[in-house]
C-alpha cells in the first residue's frame, strides 16, 4: 500500500540504523499477494543485518518500525494489504520457537517471494532444519510450482 519502493527503502534504512549494520540488500521483487486475494501487488526484498541484539529485541524493533510506517494491527486471522511487513527469517543458525517468534521462519520454503531474494543475497545459506541452501530451496519450489 502506498509508495511501495519508498516504504521498503525507508524500512531497510531504518532497520540498518537501529538494529545493527546493514550488510546486504537484495533486488526488489514484485509479486502477487500470498495467502489472500488483493488487487495490489507486493514489493519484496531480503536484507542481512549484523546485530548484537537478541532475536526478541529485533522483533520488537521490527514491529515498532512497522507501526511507525503506518501498519495497523489486524483484527482476526489471515493476511491483508499493509504498507510494510518485516519478518525475521534467520538469526545465524539459531532454532527457536516462542509465543511471538519462530526462527527460522516456518514458511520460508513455501514462499517464492522469500526464496528468490534470499537466494540472491545468500545462495549458500543452509536452512538449519531443512539442511538445504537457499538456492536449493528455490529450485525445489520452482520444480513444485511450474
Amino acid at each position: 500500500m502506498g509508495d511501495r519502493k519508498k516504504l521498503i527503502t525507508d524500512a531497510t534504512m531504518i532497520c540498518g540504523s537501529i538494529m545493527g549494520k546493514l550488510v546486504t540488500l537484495s533486488s526488489l521483487y514484485e509479486t502477487e499477494p500470498w495467502g489472500f486475494t488483493s488487487a495490489n501487488k507486493f514489493l519484496n526484498a531480503a536484507i542481512c543485518i549484523e546485530t548484537e541484539h537478541a532475536p526478541e529485541k529485533c522483533l520488537a524493533m521490527a514491529k515498532a518500525i512497522e507501526r511507525e510506517m503506518g501498519r495497523m494491527k489486524k483484527e482476526g486471522a489471515g493476511y491483508e494489504d499493509r504498507p510494510i511487513d518485516i519478518d525475521i527469517l534467520f538469526y545465524e543458525d539459531l532454532q527457536m520457537e516462542s509465543e511471538t517468534l519462530t526462527i527460522p521462519h516456518p514458511l520460508i520454503q513455501k514462499r517464492e517471494f522469500v526464496l528468490r531474494p534470499m537466494a540472491e543475497i545468500a545462495p549458500d545459506l543452509k536452512h538449519p532444519i531443512l539442511k538445504k541452501s537457499m538456492e536449493e530451496l528455490l529450485r525445489l519450489w520452482e520444480e513444485e510450482n511450474q
